[in-house]
């Protein structure tokens, strides 16, 4: 089964630390719902700062519809 990326956006001066605190709020929803093999992280960019999850394809449904991430992709190995 493939792998998907979810991202969330926090903008402002907040941003980092935001995405920080739902980094770790990722990690006890993934202990939670035994999603393993997860990877997550937050990436830092001008006005802006985003938590990525990064999951089985078989985890979509609990992801998409629990957590309402604001975009997804799937992960394609090269």
């Amino acid at each position: 089964m493939g792998l998907l990326r979810f991202h969330w956006d926090f903008f402002g001066p907040d941003a980092p630390a935001t995405a920080d605190h739902f980094r770790k709020h990722l990690e006890e929803f993934c202990a939670r719902e035994g999603i393993t093999g997860h990877r997550h992280w937050t990436t830092a960019m001008p006005r802006r700062c985003i938590a990525t999850l990064e999951c089985e394809e078989a985890h979509l449904a609990v992801v998409r519809d629990r957590l309402r991430p604001k975009r997804a992709e799937r992960v394609v190995a090269g």
